[in-house]
């Protein structure tokens, strides 16, 4: 388990004193505090304003999505209405922001811009936040049991991570997909739009979380490897303590700082992920609000409708920086060589 570093002051109230000399001055202890190196680090997480201020911006969008059908009815729209009347002979809207349309319509169909962007933050967060938990669960667990175990065990794991590592992330995120679909859907043409778009889901989530497990896994692997040397482990194993206990019990608290070092960063990379393969085509598709969609379809009108690409894109880079700023801010707390 973590040490626990005790933190001790005196409160003292008029001159400094001598213990063997008559008090002048009356000194007081002030009561022991015993924190651990996670609960330290999260105190000077707190006193970083630009942690404090990323985390909001990240609550924000979260919060954004989460009450994604109570924002578009305030407005009194939906994302899949189309308004055909409010575009022109060549699809263009004849309106901008309006009382009525907030952000607008989009060309080519008229559905409100507002609600397809409040929509469109959910695949977003879903995708990431669940290929972090996935790629966090996995990683760990694997880098535990390789590094603690050795022999045959880490010989066996470090294969298959060196493995997943050395394949083309990019040709096997569009391959499989479309593989996937072929196996569970059969034919696009034929199945429900249903059935494709929960595919497809499922599918982006599995593609990001095969290729995202290993880089964590080495990371753990090898902080286990410095670890099981320690006095404690080596106790642990004399007393005959289960290793299953040695793992969660023992090692586990010790690598809380890697862990979540690694899962922030790795957050806003599946968020641009999700984003990239999707406006490549082999992500999400119709009728699912997405801001990858909706730039891949803007990109044909950003000159006569600039709003409908520069939403999104906005959206997206706001959120991924305050989460990379966030991920260095947690980094440097947890980073005992470190002072900001």
């Amino acid at each position: 388990m973590e040490p626990l570093i005790e933190e001790a002051g005196v409160e003292r109230v008029g001159a400094p004193i001598d213990a063997m000399t008559t008090p002048t001055g009356e000194a007081k202890k002030v009561e022991t505090r015993r924190k651990s190196p996670t609960q330290i680090a999260l105190a000077r997480l707190r006193k970083d304003r630009l942690a404090m201020v990323c985390l909001g911006i990240f609550l924000f969008f979260v919060a954004i999505a989460v009450f994604a059908p109570l924002l578009a009815k305030l407005e009194g729209q939906d994302p899949t209405t189309l308004h055909q009347d409010l575009l022109d002979q060549y699809g263009l809207p004849t309106i901008s922001a309006t009382p009525d349309h907030w952000f607008g319509v989009e060309p080519r169909l008229g559905r409100d811009l507002f609600a397809r962007f409040v929509y469109g933050a959910r695949p977003s967060l879903i995708v990431a936040i669940s290929v972090t938990v996935i790629t966090g669960v996995v990683g760990v667990i694997m880098g535990l049991l390789a590094g603690f175990l050795g022999g045959w065990a880490d010989r066996i794991i470090s294969w298959i991570i060196d493995f997943v590592l050395s394949l083309p992330y990019l040709l096997f995120a569009i391959a499989v997909p479309a593989v996937l679909l072929t196996i569970f859907v059969g034919d696009a043409t034929e199945a429900g739009t249903s059935d494709v778009t929960k595919a497809r889901f499922a599918s982006l989530i599995l593609v990001l979380s095969f290729f995202g497990w290993a880089s964590l896994a080495r990371l753990i692997r090898g902080e286990v490897l410095s670890l099981r040397e320690r006095e404690f482990i080596a106790a642990a194993k004399v007393l005959g303590v289960p290793t299953r206990k040695v793992l969660f019990k023992e090692l586990l608290p010790n690598l809380v700082a890697p862990i979540i070092i690694s899962t922030s960063l790795a957050l806003p990379t599946y968020i641009v992920a999700e984003a990239g393969l999707t406006f490549l085509g082999v992500g999400l598709v119709e009728p699912t609000p997405s801001w990858g969609l909706t730039i891949a379809y803007a990109t044909t009108y950003y000159r006569a409708d600039p709003l409908y690409l520069w939403l999104p894109v906005l959206a997206i880079s706001i959120l991924v920086l305050a989460l990379s700023l966030l991920g260095d801010s947690i980094r440097d707390a947890f980073d005992p060589r470190t002072r900001r």
